[in-house]
């Protein structure tokens, strides 16, 4: 899924079916299929986008930043140098060169099923 408010063009969420708060909620099989999940997102976002680098997280717990309760998900951000990812921290901005929707298109197109 597209994150609503992006930190950079292709940033994607990556979440379990089942609303979980932990990632020790996770069962084996629903972990492994994160994960999974996660390496093809970030194959897409690598041939969408040709990043030079990316950047892969979770906020777990309302304190690290998780703002929807049972909602674990992971963050997977593409990343190329001299980009202006800092603005959102020290200016409360963000920059981005295309529309959600492009984003959109790009990466399904990008997508290996």
């Amino acid at each position: 899924m597209l994150n609503a408010y992006p930190y950079a063009s292709g940033h994607v969420l990556v979440m379990p079916q089942r609303h979980v708060q932990e990632l020790g909620d996770l069962s084996a099989e629903e972990a492994s299929d994160l994960w999974q999940l996660a390496l093809a997102a970030a194959a897409a976002i690598q041939r969408a986008y040709t990043p030079d680098g990316m950047n892969l997280g979770a906020n777990l717990g309302r304190a690290a930043g998780a703002g929807i309760p049972n909602h674990l998900h992971l963050h997977i951000v593409p990343r190329w140098t001299g980009d202006t990812n800092f603005m959102t921290s020290v200016a409360s901005v963000r920059v981005l060169p295309e529309p959600l929707p492009r984003s959109w298109e790009k990466l399904r197109a990008a997508w290996s099923t």
